[in-house]
């Protein structure tokens, strides 16, 4: 499997690219990744330094990987956090002329805003440009339950107002939604939940919920998600997978008393995730 990684890099710690190409490396996926900022650290330390990357440069970068004669070989087209506004309009057409070449290639975005605790953390014009221009053209979408709210105008909360809400962000487009970070009221106390649906049905995972803000766990989640299911095409499978690789990493970064994701550290869990949990069939 051959995947194209548009996302942000950063040269200390772990978040997009510089978390989603290495865990993907481990279970034998061939990585072009291509970046849209370049900061030295990410952006919630408060202080970071290095560019945002112009979209015409990004889109040179996916130019030259093309002339290379790779999309045929590309499978999945994965992008992240997007940087500027810009880079929206290259995504998509990059998505585009991959599957021109490949068309059994799929388009996996991770819409990258914010969540509930700390609320939008991109650019003000990115939540809309994701929204209106970008899930459309998905095949598979990661938001975690505070983005699916925002794209779809719903407010998930329940377990029906979340499968509604995905339902929803079905209809714009993505056939499979992965849903990160769903604190449903009645869960039982101490959890949280990972929730997927496609056209064979919905699953949900329970795992404990760590004390600890991971940075970049979503980012792994989206890579190793996006990678699993392209090569089963089974979504409960890979929900499995997907949490029990990414609960261990998180386990293992808040053990280490670090700040940043032991992604290297915790390496064997994605070559050999413990299946520790299992998902429940909620539809």
């Amino acid at each position: 499997m051959k995947v194209l990684s548009v996302q942000s890099a950063v040269a200390y710690g772990h978040v997009g690219n510089s978390a989603a190409v290495f865990p993907l490396q481990r279970i034998g996926v061939e990585v072009i990744p291509v970046y849209t900022v370049n900061f030295s650290n990410h952006t919630g330390y408060g202080a970071w330094r290095g560019p945002l990357i112009a979209p015409s440069d990004v889109a040179d970068v996916i130019t030259g990987v093309e002339e290379r004669g790779a999309f045929p070989d590309v499978d999945v087209v994965l992008s992240g956090y997007q940087g500027g506004a810009g880079i929206a309009d290259v995504v998509v057409d990059a998505v585009r002329r991959v599957k021109a070449a490949n068309p059994s290639a799929i388009y996996a975005c991770d819409p990258v805003m914010g969540n509930a605790r700390s609320g939008c953390f991109v650019a003000p014009e990115i939540p809309d440009l994701l929204r209106d221009r970008v899930v459309p053209v998905a095949d598979v979408i990661t938001p975690n339950q505070f983005e699916l709210g925002y794209l779809t105008g719903t407010e998930p909360s329940t377990l029906e107002s979340t499968l509604a809400s995905v339902d929803a962000a079905r209809a714009m487009g993505p056939a499979t939604v992965l849903v990160t970070s769903v604190e449903r009221p009645d869960r039982e106390e101490g959890t949280i939940e990972t929730l997927v649906a496609d056209d064979a049905g919905a699953w949900l995972v329970r795992t404990p919920l760590l004390p600890f803000k991971a940075n970049g766990s979503g980012d792994v989640t989206a890579a190793l998600f996006t990678a699993h299911y392209r090569s089963t095409g089974d979504a409960r499978v890979s929900l499995e997978r997907t949490v029990s690789s990414v609960f261990d990493l998180i386990e293992t970064t808040f053990r280490s008393g670090q700040r940043e994701l032991q992604l290297v550290e915790a390496q064997e869990f994605y070559a050999h995730p413990r299946l520790q949990f299992t998902a429940e069939r909620v539809r």
